[in-house]
This record gives structure tokens, sequence and C-alpha cells, in this order.
């Protein structure tokens, strides 16, 4: 019962992690500018993010443009863009397979048979918490490097956003959802190794 616990808390956590992920791959809020002009159409607040850069206006009214060209990009925003969607694709099949390695359900098999899917989505939200940690990671560090130069002009520095601060939180999720996944299946095991092959015998 213990470990079925565990395996429901992980499952919480990485559901909580790809949620997580994913609003983040989409905010446009990945790097932030705050600059208050005199005029007041002067532009107050500046959100740039993977796929859109968003402006708003002291007025009140904002207007954002897609990011059409990928080979324009620098390399670290193509890098995040790949990571993060590979995130989010892999967290997805983590959960399929915890789905069925969870103790608690009827479905996936025997015993011997959830315990390789309770694993295989462990390794599958670690990997995904490592995709999601990377790009955050690196992202952070251009934006504090632009920032500290003192070359590059007041009006063109940024800050870390919120969508930067969500990516680090869902990595953690992730590799404490997948961490518990394969500490739940670690243990040893008693009696038969694999109690499929007895069951139709049991019932007969």
């Amino acid at each position: 019962m213990a470990s079925t616990g565990m395996q429901i808390f992980g499952f919480v956590l990485a559901l909580l992690g790809i949620m997580g992920a994913t609003v983040a791959t989409l905010l446009p809020n990945w790097k932030v500018s705050a600059d208050v002009g005199s005029n007041i159409i002067t532009a107050i607040s500046q959100m740039q993010g993977l796929w859109m850069d968003c402006t708003w206006y002291s007025t009140g009214m904002f207007s954002c443009t897609l990011k059409y060209s990928v080979l324009s990009l620098p390399a670290y925003l193509q890098t995040a863009r790949t990571t993060m969607v590979l995130c989010c694709v892999l967290a997805a099949m983590g959960l399929c397979l915890a789905s069925l390695g969870l103790k608690c359900t009827r479905w996936g098999g025997g015993r011997r048979s959830k315990r390789h899917a309770a694993i295989a989505s462990g390794a599958c939200f670690v990997a995904a918490g490592f995709l999601c940690l990377v790009p955050a990671s690196w992202f952070t560090n251009e934006v504090i490097t632009n920032f500290l130069d003192s070359s590059v002009p007041e009006r063109n520095k940024f800050e870390p956003g919120g969508a930067v601060y969500v990516a680090f939180v869902s990595a953690g999720f992730l590799f404490m959802g997948g961490c518990i996944f394969c500490i739940s299946c670690s243990g040893k095991r008693h009696g038969p190794q694999d109690l499929t092959g007895y069951s139709l015998q049991d019932y007969v």
C-alpha cells in the first residue's frame, strides 16, 4: 500500500510537471523588460517568448508578433523550442506508461509488466525533466549575460520572465515524479516474480 501511495503521489507530481511545461512552452514572457517612458504612447513592457513577442503600452493596449522564421532565431532560442516540445511529448508518453504501471489499476498486465511500465515511465519523467531544465538554464544564462553586458543599451536589456520560473518548477516536478516511480519499483520482490502464468490455474 505504501508503494501504491508513492506511485499516486509521483503520478500527480508528473501530471503537474507536464501541465507546467506545456504552459511554459506557450507563454510569451520568457524574458521581460520594463521601460517606463515619458510619452503616453511609449511601450512600458516588452515580453519575448519562444513563439511570439508581445509589447504592452501605457494606454493599456498590447500587440503580439509571431516568430515565423526559425533560421533567424538565435541558437539558444531554437534549442529551447526543440527541447520544450520534446519534454512535453516525452512526459505525455510517461503518463501513458504510468497509467499502465500503477499498482492500483487493473490494466497493464501482470505484476512484472506493471513493474517494467512503471520503471519506463519514471525514466521518461526524468528525461523530460532534464529536457525542461536545459532550455530554462540556458535561456536564463543568456538573459543574465546580456543584462550584465555594459555594451548593451538599457532599453535592450531583459530580465527572466515568469515562464522561466514555471519551467524550473515543472522540471523539478518531473524529476521528483520520475524518481518516485523508479524507487517504488526498486524494492525487493517477494514470492513469484510473475504471477500471470498461475492466474489461469488458480481459477480452474
